[in-house]
């Protein structure tokens, strides 16, 4: 198992499709269905030994949750920020081209 490239709070692009996001949550291995990863065509299939990141992600229509192995993700050099509307819920930023998880507050 190697080290993740990213980190939570990082702003993203995918390397092939034209989206981009902010990682929320990192899968240090595939941590999905099988069936989910058997829907990818194969010769552009993701091994399962790597991190798989979740995002929130967003393309010039929408925005939506994706989840997407490191060698597919780029980071973001746009400096834009993000118009998820989950991303203010959970973060604070951008800074620096990533963002800060908000601190939790107890109840």
């Amino acid at each position: 198992m190697r080290v993740a490239r990213f980190k939570i709070g990082d702003v993203v692009k995918h390397r092939v499709f034209p989206f981009r996001g902010v990682v929320y949550d990192v899968d240090p291995v595939f941590n999905n269905t099988e069936e989910w990863l058997a829907a990818i065509p194969e010769e552009v299939r993701p091994h399962k030994n790597q991190p798989f990141y979740h995002l929130l992600a967003e393309n010039d229509q929408t925005t939506y949750v994706a989840y997407v192995s490191e060698q597919n993700l780029l980071p973001d050099d746009t400096g834009k920020p993000c118009r998820h509307p989950m991303v203010p819920e959970l973060f604070e930023g951008p800074q620096q081209g990533s963002y800060r998880l908000k601190a939790q507050r107890a109840n």
